[in-house]
């Protein structure tokens, strides 16, 4: 008797199934005949118009949700070939309103329980990144309507794209540049620290700024940012407009401590470098200079390089970025937020506040917020003692109220010294 004649069938694909029927995805399970025998609760929030889909072919339920036989029949044929496919971009008009969703889907193999042998895929809404590329397209086109500025701006965003891969670590170029398509598919679930980065009301910088001041702020803002990443091991994941997402973890690791520990070193040098770039950026126009928020969390993440021969993305996917985001969103302009998970990494490396407690959708409990505190070298409340000796000469200079104080203290001494240096030579 086999082991999987000792066990109830259905049971044994609900245990299976069990990671995600709580999933921020929408997920199903289809047996090896691409039949659907389970979806979760928000596969069905996602597709109210599809009513029953149990035991419904795969191709079929993609027909209804409204793609093309050119795209179903390469669904087919990767997962045929390859065991996995990525579907970028689905387009689905729900109830009047535009969603837009990514398939990652992949053959899955059981030894002892066979009937667990089939297909698992999540779909990924995608629509809040779409809107956003939309609203961005939009508004190039309604800044830039002449076709000559247009094809220049393209063009400049390109070469921009083309200097930033540069920035990409080198296990990362070659396996999306370089690799066969059967290596450049691998995926692994691994727990990553994920930074999310936006310039305040970038919009109304964008709207006020002539392109080619708007081109040259952005570029130097997105170039310095990577710099610094990349200088601390961080794996560029996207721009989106003028957000950024990068994550410590993958494709090398130093642990999860320490590249905790190198997101919040790279978050704090890079809020340093927009401060000293901002004479810079008024220069340009922005004359109310560059705000920047920033949110880092840690937690699993499903990473890895997604697509096909003629599409291929290295990114990452799960609650962490979500959380990561929403992080980003809450906090001040020119501060750094950090979740419960990430302070508990690095509360030993840096001072924190606490400052909020949320609850992001899809997340259970509510989880603690803390803001990274600056050093202070100088202020009020502060205590500096600077003490030098010479004949009938100390200082100690308590509660400063700015270096200059310091400064002015320093010179009034040196004419003190000068004076007793002077006395001495002619008692002398």
């Amino acid at each position: 008797m086999e082991l999987q004649e000792l066990f109830n069938q259905s049971k044994i694909i609900d245990i299976s199934f069990f990671n995600f029927r709580n999933a921020v995805t929408g997920a199903y399970f289809a047996d090896s005949n691409l039949k659907i025998q389970r979806v979760n609760k928000r596969f069905k929030n996602f597709f109210p118009i599809l009513k029953n889909v149990e035991n419904a072919y795969i191709p079929d339920v993609l027909s209804q949700l409204g793609l093309d036989k050119e795209i179903i029949n390469n669904f087919l044929e990767q997962i045929n070939t390859n065991g996995q496919v990525l579907i970028p971009e689905i387009k689905i008009d729900i109830d009047g309103e535009l969603k837009v969703f990514s398939l990652l889907s992949r053959v899955t193999k059981d030894i002892d329980f066979k009937y667990l042998n089939g297909i698992q895929g999540q779909f990924i809404d995608k629509t809040n990144e779409f809107k956003l590329k939309l609203e961005t397209e939009n508004l190039l086109k309604k800044q830039f309507h002449d076709k000559k500025i247009i094809e220049e701006k393209s063009k400049e965003l390109e070469n921009l794209a083309n200097k930033l891969s540069k920035y990409l670590s080198p296990q990362i170029y070659k396996s999306i540049f370089k690799s066969k398509t059967s290596e450049n598919l691998k995926i692994s679930r691994k727990n990553l620290t994920i930074f999310f980065s936006d310039i305040v009301k970038f919009t109304d910088l964008s709207d006020t700024l002539e392109p080619e001041q708007l081109s040259a702020i952005i570029n130097s803002y997105l170039s310095e940012m990577s710099k610094i990443a990349i200088n601390y091991g961080g794996t560029i994941d996207k721009f989106i407009g003028d957000a950024m997402l990068v994550f410590f973890g993958d494709p090398e690791s130093f642990g999860s401590k320490l590249d905790a520990k190198k997101c919040l070193q790279m978050s704090k040098e890079m809020k340093s470098k927009v401060n000293e770039l901002q004479s810079q950026w008024k220069n340009l126009g922005a004359e109310k200079g560059i705000k920047v928020r920033m949110g880092i969390t840690s937690g699993y993440c499903t990473v890895g390089n997604f697509g096909s021969d003629m599409r291929l993305d290295y990114t990452v996917f799960g609650s962490p970025v979500n959380l990561a985001s929403r992080l980003q969103s809450i906090a001040k302009p020119n501060s750094i937020y950090v979740s419960e998970s990430t302070y508990n990494f690095v509360k030993d490396f840096f001072d924190f506040k606490e400052v909020d407690e949320i609850t992001p959708k899809g997340f259970v409990r509510p989880i603690k917020v803390f803001e990274l505190i600056d050093d202070q070298f100088f202020g009020k409340n502060k205590l500096m003692n600077i003490k030098e000796s010479a004949r009938y000469v100390n200082i100690n200079i308590d509660e400063v109220e700015n270096i200059a104080d310091v400064i002015n203290e320093i010179d009034k001494i040196k004419k003190d010294l000068v004076s007793i240096q002077s006395k001495n030579k002619e008692n002398l």
